[in-house]
């Protein structure tokens, strides 16, 4: 294949594509070196003029009003930058974000464990950066749920992040964690990713960020590539990360 090359992480922080402990990769890991395909124009261009029809800029979305009631559950104020590689801000970036309800569970169909779907929460959204790489939503922190990657097996409540770039090829898909959930330092899916890499996925605590006897606040920059890059997530496997 001509001017196929070999593919390299550029991080020691990117997860590897197999880790025995979390198990559906050791079905679906590759068992041959990773190839660099040249890029075309179908893998360089995307589409364009079409994000003003989305909620743009810091003002975000609000996932708590998207029904005629409330959503059970705390709600949240997530906010940050997306930044590159020199810490400049990348504007225009649509965020798409999904997670599961208060009690730890998705709408979706392969969601069948018994902790109740709300009527008032989607657990769907998405949002543009500003100019400034500034993004803000409001949602509400996602519940702990059971997965059948082993005995008494259970994810850290975690909202999934995807993010878009200039081309359809150029795709993150990761996800922010809470920095006081036990679960996870037990967790396989966190703990493909090594300290202190991992960090770079849990999102913090900010007083300023959260309003008034209305929510609590949490900060979140992403960066793509370079030393501190977000960690992306590994491949979904059982984990209704759908």
């Amino acid at each position: 294949m001509t001017g196929v090359v070999a593919y390299d992480r550029e991080d020691a922080g990117a997860p590897p594509s197999l880790v025995p402990d979390y198990r559906s990769t050791v079905l679906r890991s590759p068992r041959q070196p990773l190839v660099r395909i040249p890029a075309t124009l179908t893998e360089t261009s995307g589409p364009t003029g079409h994000w003003e029809r989305l909620m743009v800029g810091p003002s975000g979305i609000d996932m708590t009003t998207q029904h005629p009631g409330a959503p059970q559950g705390q709600r949240i104020v997530v906010s940050g930058r997306v930044l590159d590689d020199r810490g400049r801000p990348v504007p225009n970036t649509v965020i798409e974000i999904w997670q599961a309800n208060a009690a730890g569970r998705y709408v979706h169909s392969a969601d069948t464990w018994d902790a109740p779907l709300d009527p008032n929460f989607t657990g769907a959204g998405r949002v543009v950066t500003d100019a400034e790489g500034r993004y803000r939503y409001v949602t509400i922190r996602p519940g702990a749920y059971p997965w059948g990657n082993h005995k008494n097996a259970w994810r850290p409540g975690h909202i999934h992040l995807s993010l878009l770039g200039p081309a359809f090829a150029t795709r993150l898909v990761t996800q922010m964690y809470f920095p006081d959930d036990p679960l996870i330092e037990i967790d396989p899916i966190a703990n493909a990713v090594p300290m202190p890499y991992r960090q770079r996925m849990v999102g913090r605590f900010d007083i300023d960020t959260s309003v008034p006897a209305w929510a609590l606040g949490y900060l979140f920059d992403i960066v793509l590539k370079g030393r501190d890059e977000t960690p992306f997530e590994p491949d979904a496997g059982d984990d209704h990360d759908h």
